[in-house]
């Protein structure tokens, strides 16, 4: 017998629903690019300006080759600041915990590295360290560690003051009180801002290789963008956004199962998504 929920129309199975929350945004996505694909041919855009979505998807597959190579780049910058802001978040976060004077002396350094424009500051980055793969990954770094930093303090601060005075009648450690209380209490916060820190990485290494300026083998997307567009290679630069943004959606969908897995079996986001 099928689970059924209640909506504003009535009783709807939620197997049913499931479906059509799966295959709804594939079926409009789909459309989309079907309508975009009769414009151009309808209009006749030339191929300079605007290509269909065939062309771009055809140009993609001839040049798989070099292009995977510096998505493969891409991807490895991302990750890498990714792990680096997750570490020095965390870690940062949970000395702002401990430490209210340690919070009040550091945070306004991450405050500045927040509100500071990567696009500003990645020159001076490039200039300043000579290697530009490690210029790279401090700025997209900076861009993905404060979501990271920010969220995770926030969490570490909202357990239960009840518990807390609890943990305290039994004179738990601090260690005590960080894995047991704060840490679970935190969790939800962390996820949150993972899931803004990885787009936001891509989006750093992205900027900060345009702003390089690097050509060669060992570049990634943004050099390959940037080659297209001086030679006019409209069709080209597209595959390779095509390739950026889905990047970008792999990212926030491994992000996303990563908060079910967490979170799934005892938060309310995920409990109330799956209704």
């Amino acid at each position: 017998m099928n689970e059924r929920v209640m909506t504003s129309d009535g009783a709807l199975p939620l197997a049913q629903r499931r479906w059509v929350r799966t295959v709804l945004p594939i079926a409009i996505l789909l459309l989309a690019l079907v309508a975009w694909e009769v414009v151009v041919r309808v209009n006749k855009i030339p191929h300079y300006i605007l290509p269909g979505p065939l062309l771009i998807a055809q140009t993609l597959w001839d040049n798989l080759g070099s292009l995977m190579l510096s998505w493969w780049f891409t991807v490895k910058i991302t990750f890498g600041a990714l792990i680096l802001a997750v570490l020095g978040g965390v870690l940062l976060a949970t000395l702002f915990a401990m430490s209210r004077w340690v919070e009040l002396s550091l945070f306004p350094f991450a405050i500045v590295l927040q509100v500071t424009p990567i696009i500003a500051i990645a020159p001076l980055i490039i200039i300043y360290i000579p290697s530009t793969t490690a210029a790279l990954l401090l700025c997209a770094w900076i861009v993905a560690f404060f979501p990271i930093l920010s969220n995770t303090a926030i969490g570490l601060r909202s357990a239960d003051l009840n518990l807390r005075d609890l943990f305290a009648l039994y004179r738990a450690s601090r260690w005590q009180t960080l894995r047991y209380l704060l840490a679970p209490a935190a969790m939800p916060y962390f996820i949150a801002g993972l899931k803004v820190a990885g787009g936001l990485s891509l989006i750093g290494a992205v900027v900060a290789e345009f702003t390089a300026g690097a050509a060669g083998r060992e570049t990634g997307l943004a050099s390959r963008i940037l080659e297209a567009s001086f030679r006019t290679e409209i069709p080209k630069m597209f595959a390779a956004l095509v390739l950026v943004s889905l990047t970008g959606i792999a990212i926030f969908l491994i992000f996303n199962l990563l908060s079910k897995l967490v979170l799934g079996k005892w938060h309310e986001s995920e409990i109330k998504t799956r209704r």
